[in-house]
């Protein structure tokens, strides 16, 4: 390759220069097109699944909710199957970092039991108002393949350690009842809290209604002043 008089040997010309930016450039929006697409199409699938089920999700319906072609939803994804795969674990995965961000927002001094109270509410609101995807790995925990369960599960692991150091830390700083088995009592309240996406209308009880009640059960049942 010739050099042009008077530039260093090594050193990219003007127009050298100018081509590799574009490249870039083109690359990084070609990268980012190609992320917002992926993304769209998650979104329109945990919005079918979340509604029509496992065995009643079809790519079609994907590809029309999101606005694309049916075969564009092959470039991002190798099945019908994979697809779901990945919206199950972001479902499950954005509900924990919610709670995760609640939590960490509480001032240093709030007690255990407001702790618990705090993620009660963070829960209900981020599976039935914010994401299409809490709602559709709730309410296909039991319907997908055992296949497309381990990624999920591994963050719902976590997320279930996330509530137990809650319920041992209420215990321990006396704020629940002595006699109260908190590993039965935290899954009946992460049960009832998952299955509010199934019968939950908005027209029939606000979501302030539901999270006060919920909250009521943990005030209510399981602390020594609620008995």
């Amino acid at each position: 390759m010739e050099i042009d008089d008077g530039a260093a040997p090594n050193a990219p010309t003007t127009a050298g220069t100018a081509a590799t930016a574009g490249t870039a450039a083109a690359a990084g929006t070609s990268t980012s097109k190609s992320a917002r697409t992926r993304e769209r199409i998650l979104d329109a699938a945990a919005h079918v699944l979340s509604r029509k089920g496992y065995a009643g999700t079809r790519l079609v319906d994907v590809a029309t909710h999101a606005n694309l072609q049916a075969p564009t939803i092959y470039y991002h994804f190798g099945s019908r199957d994979e697809l779901i795969e990945e919206v199950m674990w972001v479902g499950a995965a954005r509900v924990h970092a919610h709670v995760v961000d609640e939590l960490a927002a509480l001032p240093a001094e709030t007690s255990p039991l407001d702790r618990i109270l705090t993620a009660v509410e963070a829960h209900l609101r981020y599976e039935l108002l914010i994401s299409d995807y809490t709602t559709a790995s709730i309410r296909n925990a039991n319907q997908v393949p055992e296949g497309l369960r381990a990624k999920a599960a591994a963050e719902e692991a976590a997320y279930a350690k996330l509530w137990r150091d809650l319920f041992a830390a209420a215990m321990d700083a006396g704020q629940l009842r002595p006699d109260l088995d908190i590993s039965i009592s935290r899954l009946l309240l992460l049960g009832a809290m998952n299955w509010a996406a199934e019968w939950w209308n908005p027209r029939h009880r606000t979501l302030e209604d539901l999270v006060s009640s919920t909250q009521d059960m943990v005030r209510y049942g399981m602390t020594p002043a609620g008995r």
